[in-house]
């Protein structure tokens, strides 16, 4: 492995820096200066994960590319840095998420370029961040930092609502995070240490688990978001640009479920275990109620953010059935398939979602409206458009072939072996995803021309075309052949099954 190589470090920094060139890189009369420095640094971040992903040892659940040095050595704070199975294919994500951003953004804007790209190349490097941090303290603030370029992006670029959508966004965030770092300084006065790894050997009570496990819960639930306390995702996704709805989509979102994942389940699994009732609840209120005000939306982006909310209740849903699945049928191999598939959902869904709000963007731009009532025949005017888009909602169904498919189809096998309802109502996903998608779709690309704006719009060209043709081949890549990124999680995942399932209790 390049150990010798600090690949974590140069994918955090690199885009850091990369920001802060392209915003030094001129006003918008000199936009193509940030507009090549941007896509300069995300082409270096993204090949930089190919030695990541080659040089990386999927038969081990041990954090590699490791870096731990001192950082503020008088409280014992390190800069300490590493990826398992868990969080590698996270950081891919956030690199490829964030180019395709960056190029959908080349066309996309025309005022304040410079500052644009700045905001989500820095965006990337702390996100980056989020997954690879090892140390408590720089989790927190890599988590906390990020903040403040989504919220510049939505206030600066967004929609007509984009001052109460971009406040609303950052207080809920902000104000769920409170709680888990209270929680992270109880674990370090327990510890001595603030290295995440050293708080999964805690001996702790059911008392001190609960209260930790809320405290995590109201930062990662707010992040998914959970019901009830997901009322700002809709909010920040209708304001947000494009960019800003496809890097929450695909990557802050997925950000709760990872928190989940490295935090609650290892450190508290006896609060987890006896808790599991109520985030499956919230995960199946999540799926069926939030899948039926989707269908009610006359704003596509805020349909497809309710889309979201009820695509990552599924997520959620095959973390926390695996302790319903051992406790009734002992079968560990179920429980595998359905925290796999919980990875999968996520990273599927980063692909197909966010390229329905690319997409959306794409409209956008032409027509200046959101609202399915003013369009009508888009097909007629744009069929590659609407080929790619058919594509992406066919994978927002969940149809076999595509990458909604594989991770939904695992979580539903695995959860049928321990309750047929849980599954009963977790698979009405499939039918309101269907009804949502495809009658937006419908209403949008299909029939006569609706007005003279429809009349007048203009096929997909140039990086939109390019950024469409990356998104549909990932989404029929995974679809067809997810063996790569099952085998990388496998060994992390059955390390997660293993001390999620020891007992704390002193």
């Amino acid at each position: 492995m390049l150990f010798h190589v600090p690949i974590l470090s140069l994918l955090i920094w690199i885009p850091i820096l990369g920001g802060f060139g392209a915003l030094l890189a001129g006003r918008d009369d000199n936009a193509h200066r940030a507009r090549i420095v941007a896509v300069v640094t995300s082409l270096i971040c993204m090949a930089l994960c190919v030695p990541l992903y080659l040089n990386f040892d999927s038969n081990t659940f041990a954090m590699q590319f490791v870096e731990n040095v001192p950082w503020i050595t008088e409280y014992n704070i390190r800069y300490y840095l590493g990826v398992d199975g868990i969080s590698m294919p996270m950081v891919i994500l956030t690199t490829f998420t964030s180019m395709i951003v960056v190029l959908a953004a080349l066309r996309a804007i025309k005022t304040n370029v410079s500052q644009y790209m700045a905001a989500f190349l820095v965006m990337q490097g702390l996100m980056i961040g989020v997954f690879a941090a090892l140390d408590s303290v720089l989790f927190y603030v890599f988590w906390e930092g990020m903040l403040i370029p989504m919220y510049l992006c939505i206030g600066v670029w967004g929609g007509p609502n984009r001052t109460y959508a971009s406040i609303k966004f950052f207080l809920y965030t902000f104000l769920g995070s409170v709680l888990m770092l209270v929680a992270l300084l109880y674990l370090h006065n327990l510890s001595g240490s603030f290295a995440i790894l050293d708080y999964y050997p805690l001996k702790l009570n059911i008392t001190q688990q609960v209260l930790i496990f809320f405290a995590f819960f109201m930062a990662f639930a707010v992040k998914i978001p959970m019901w009830p306390v997901h009322t700002w995702l809709p909010d920040a996704h209708t304001e947000a640009p494009a960019g800003g709805s496809v890097v929450l989509a695909a990557l802050m979102l997925k950000m709760g479920v990872y928190g989940f994942l490295r935090f609650s389940m290892p450190i508290t699994p006896d609060a987890s275990q006896a808790l599991d009732w109520l985030m499956i609840g919230l995960s199946l209120f999540a799926i069926v109620y939030i899948g039926l005000v989707a269908i009610g939306q006359t704003d596509m982006k805020r349909l497809i953010a309710y889309s979201s909310i009820a695509h990552m209740g599924f997520a959620t849903l095959g973390c926390y059935m695996v302790y319903k699945i051992v406790e009734t049928t002992g079968n560990m191999q179920d429980a595998y398939m359905s925290l796999e598939g919980s990875m999968v959902q996520m990273i599927s869904h980063a692909f197909s979602t966010g390229a329905l709000f690319f997409g959306i963007g794409v409209l956008y731009d032409r027509m200046h409206t959101r609202m399915i009532k003013d369009y009508g025949g888009v097909a007629n005017k744009m069929p590659m458009f609407a080929a790619f888009t058919m594509l992406f909602a066919m994978a927002n169904v969940g149809l076999p072939g595509t990458s909604g498919f594989v991770g939904e189809f695992m979580i539903l096998l695995s959860s049928f072996r321990a309750s047929f309802w849980i599954t009963f109502f977790a698979a009405t996903t499939l039918i309101l995803s269907a009804a949502y998608t495809l009658w937006m779709f419908k209403r949008v690309f299909f029939g006569e021309v609706a007005n003279d704006n429809v009349a007048k719009l203009k096929e997909i060209e140039g990086t939109e075309i390019l950024v469409l043709s990356i998104l549909a081949f990932t989404v029929l890549f995974l679809g067809v052949y997810p063996e790569p990124l099952l085998q990388v999680l496998h060994a992390s995942v059955g390390h997660l099954l293993t001390i999620s399932h020891q007992t704390k209790l002193v």
